[in-house]
């Protein structure tokens, strides 16, 4: 069986990996936002939560659903979804611009406390980077079987999140988190943005709050 397609040069003549395929809005994300180290707590959250909501379906899926996502979710501001009621949780179940499904919606309540706890003990952005000792990690991959489901790093933050109530936290999706987040490059070596991705680790800085 031979090797399945890992990078694709596409009409710009830059050469990415293989996922986003040519769908322009996939293109865009995967050029722009994937694999860039994010040290915001706002925006971590929202994209564990999303990846959350992902599980199952593609990424694209829910790229697509973004805004509408934010939208329902107050910006997701935790603390607003922390005090989400069974009423609100109906409301959000009724709207079609979003995944509904009861189960992940309503575990963005927990989720969003234990967000606010590690909030006040240091920061989300500094209790999740702490896992990689603040710094990237540089995985220098040269083909898409190469490219894990997860990891042992990925397999603590998991059991970690778990733990303190975190829903929908499993090691695949946490994984999956970091490569967009910028925990892990996963950009395989020959796309145009590993080299990119890895200049911007240079000066990734973590404060704790």
């Amino acid at each position: 069986m031979s090797e399945p397609v890992s990078l694709i040069t596409h009409a710009d003549g830059r050469t990415r990996c293989w996922w986003p395929g040519i769908d322009p809005l996939y293109v865009a994300y995967h050029d722009t936002d994937w694999g860039v180290p994010e040290t915001d707590d706002r925006a971590l959250f929202e994209k564990l939560l999303l990846d959350g909501f992902q599980a199952g379906l593609s990424w694209i899926t829910i790229l697509r659903k973004r805004d509408n996502f934010r939208r329902a979710f107050d910006g997701f501001d935790a603390g607003k979804i922390v005090r989400y009621t069974p009423e609100k949780i109906e409301a959000l179940m009724q709207d079609a611009g979003i995944i509904r499904n009861r189960a992940k919606i309503a575990g963005t309540v927990p989720s969003a406390r234990v967000f606010l706890d590690l909030q006040e003990k240091g920061g989300f952005a500094h209790y999740l980077w702490s896992f990689v000792d603040g710094r990237p990690v540089q995985s220098n991959l040269t083909g898409r079987s190469a490219v894990p489901a997860e990891n042992k790093v990925s397999q603590a933050i998991a059991r970690d999140l778990k733990a303190r109530g975190f829903t929908f936290c499993g090691p695949t999706i946490v994984y999956a988190f970091m490569q967009a987040c910028g925990l892990v490059n996963d950009h395989l070596t020959g796309c145009f943005r590993h080299a990119e991705v890895a200049e911007l680790a240079q000066h990734v800085r973590i404060v704790k709050r």
